[in-house]
């Protein structure tokens, strides 16, 4: 269980430790972004896995607002985009209820080897279901290019960041990891976000309207329920679509959130793209602005991925992976203790010989340990290991351990 080293402010903060210190938060702030951030992760998902079943729901008989938008299923019902909005779907729905749990601390600290499996297969499920979304992307919500390209885009960042964080946990660098599946995730929420956005600026446009846009005859017959000739009477224009004359016949539907299915559809599909483009923007500001929040953390995983790196016997221990000081111009990382003096940051120096010469180890604050004479070849530095003191390794005197008994790491 995690422990906060700071006593609880109020009552309020106490009680709330007996919820999230069980599951692995020692940080107040920390149980609340994952609590709104992860939960709407969690319900948006569970909401939509029902159109796991694609014909039965997805593209079944209209039920409220349980299926696609009206006319969408004209283009997902043939050919590959039925393939690609069907490996979407089945893919990468697992893949966000999954990596939920990837975020858990006392998983990661209590159950690594869950989360490690979890992890490859959560990855595995979103490269597919990716994939998907970009081959059924083509007519989605109308199929601008203002979709396809944003659609495009938040692929490509997705990827890119799924596969810098499994490059750099493969290079045990713990935080840079942290930060790419981070981005990663958080890119991937932009698409609970675009909806939020797209229908409150819907419900704008049709208020200022009207707004206009073509789409195919066949997708108005479909959303009108293949209604006999009921499309040619309310569209003129598609009459020789029904007729069998123009099977590519377009008309002009308006954008009205309060009319009927085809037209909530344009209104929807009319503000997607730029709602799109939108979310992405706000979520990519966000996970930055939390990541340069939270440098403390992130040093802190860089230490833990130096000591496993060196033990690993790797190259450039602290920099094995993609870090900037290792490809880019950023000053070289050095460990936090290993590379200064004991008495700047609070060690107390206690002179012995060693060699015939007089040497000085340091012990933790606190600490009181008599030096153990029988190794006066090097300087002793054994004093409460199990506190996260200093490690037993007289080579490192500076080095701290920052392994503590619940399998979490602090300084």
């Amino acid at each position: 269980m995690a422990v906060s080293n700071r006593p609880p402010a109020n009552g309020f903060v106490r009680v709330m430790r007996f919820i999230y210190n069980p599951i692995g938060f020692s940080k107040g702030y920390n149980f609340i972004l994952f609590f709104i951030f992860g939960g709407a992760l969690l319900g948006f998902t569970l909401a939509r896995f029902q159109y796991v079943d694609f014909h039965g729901r997805f593209c079944g008989p209209p039920n409220g607002m349980d299926h696609a938008l009206a006319g969408e299923c004209y283009y997902y019902n043939v050919g590959y985009e039925k393939i690609g909005i069907i490996m979407h779907l089945v893919c990468i729905l697992p893949a966000s209820l999954l990596v939920c749990f990837q975020f858990v601390p006392v998983i990661r600290h209590k159950a690594l080897i869950i989360h490690r499996i979890n992890g490859y297969i959560v990855i595995l499920l979103a490269l597919a279901g990716t994939a998907g979304a970009i081959m059924a992307t083509r007519h989605a919500f109308g199929g601008g290019m203002d979709i396809q390209t944003g659609v495009g885009f938040l692929s490509i960042i997705f990827l890119v960041s799924l596969v810098m964080g499994y490059i750099n946990i493969k290079r045990l660098q713990l935080e840079q990891h942290r930060a790419w599946m981070l981005r990663a995730w958080v890119y991937a929420g932009s698409i609970i976000t675009v909806r939020i956005i797209a229908f409150a600026a819907s419900a704008i446009i049709s208020s200022m309207g009207p707004f206009y846009q073509l789409r195919e005859c066949g997708q108005v017959e479909e959303a009108f329920g293949n209604l006999g000739n009921w499309t040619a009477v309310v569209y003129p224009e598609c009459t020789g679509y029904m007729a069998g004359n123009d099977t590519h016949a377009l008309t002009r539907v308006k954008a009205d959130v309060n009319g009927s299915p085809i037209e909530l559809a344009v209104a929807f599909g009319t503000m997607f793209g730029a709602s799109l483009w939108l979310s992405i923007a706000l979520h990519a500001i966000g996970v930055e602005i939390y990541l340069r929040l939270t440098p403390a953390e992130s040093e802190r995983l860089r230490n833990i991925s130096y000591q496993r790196q060196l033990e690993a016997g790797m190259k450039n221990p602290g920099a094995a992976g993609l870090t900037a000081d290792r490809f880019g111009d950023s000053d070289k990382w050095k460990p936090k203790y290993e590379s200064c003096s004991g008495e700047e940051h609070g060690l107390t120096p206690i002179p012995q010989k060693a060699l015939g010469e007089e040497t000085t180890a340091y012990l933790g604050p606190g600490s009181s340990v008599p030096i153990d004479e029988r190794h006066s070849s090097t300087p002793s530095v054994q004093p409460l290991v199990s506190q996260g003191q200093v490690p037993p390794n007289p080579a490192r005197p500076y080095a701290y351990d920052y392994h503590n008994e619940r399998g979490a790491y602090s300084r």
